[in-house]
């Protein structure tokens, strides 16, 4: 490639805050602020319920259709990151079943916006698969159950539900990061044998 459109790429990641360019023209991967993760949980949840509760009024069969293949989809890649660790299958499976979603409800405002937060979101859900390795009894069904919910209610028309649904899951997501931020690793550890 040449270099414009490597640096319009970099400029275009730079504005939507995922990569810093420093003054001697160095670039990195942005940091994640954690003072502004309770104001990205809370974009999150608002956006997530009005695409979902729009999906289910204006989606066809055939964004029916999708959605249901992707709610699959994403069961089969969130097996494979519980069995490995690796979060990759799972962030871009859970990325493509709710932009299908934002897309059945057909504004274009309402899915640039939430394409933008689930992206923001992509590295946030790497901590959130390794904290929920740690419970020996997550299974894929408890992962996918905020999903299933949702599909039920966008196939049935069920606006209320549907938001309801939406709400759920990312207040389900919320909880489940906030318990890995919270928790502690160091109860177990014994200072005995560190002279304390």
């Amino acid at each position: 490639l040449s270099r414009s459109p490597i640096r319009e790429a970099l400029v275009r990641l730079s504005s939507e805050g995922l990569v810093q360019i420093l003054a001697n023209r160095s670039i990195v991967v942005a940091p994640i602020d954690f003072e502004t993760v309770p104001q990205f949980l809370d974009a999150l949840d608002l956006l997530q319920r009005v695409v979902t509760r729009s999906a289910a009024r204006f989606r066809t069969e055939a964004d029916l259709a999708e959605i249901k293949q992707l709610a699959a989809d994403y069961e089969i890649a969130a097996a494979e990151s519980l069995a490995t660790g690796s979060s990759l299958p799972m962030t871009e499976s859970n990325y493509a079943f709710h932009m299908a979603i934002a897309r059945a409800g057909k504004n274009t405002y309402y899915t640039n916006f939430y394409g933008r937060i689930l992206d923001e979101g992509r590295r946030i859900l790497h901590f959130h698969l390794a904290f929920m390795r740690l419970d020996p009894e997550m299974t894929v069904e408890r992962l996918a159950m905020g999903h299933t919910e949702m599909v039920h209610a966008i196939e049935t028309h069920d606006l209320d539900a549907a938001e309801r649904a939406a709400h759920e899951h990312a207040l389900q997501f919320k909880g489940r990061f906030m318990l890995y931020l919270m928790q502690s690793v160091t109860p177990d550890v014994r200072l005995d044998g560190l002279g304390v």
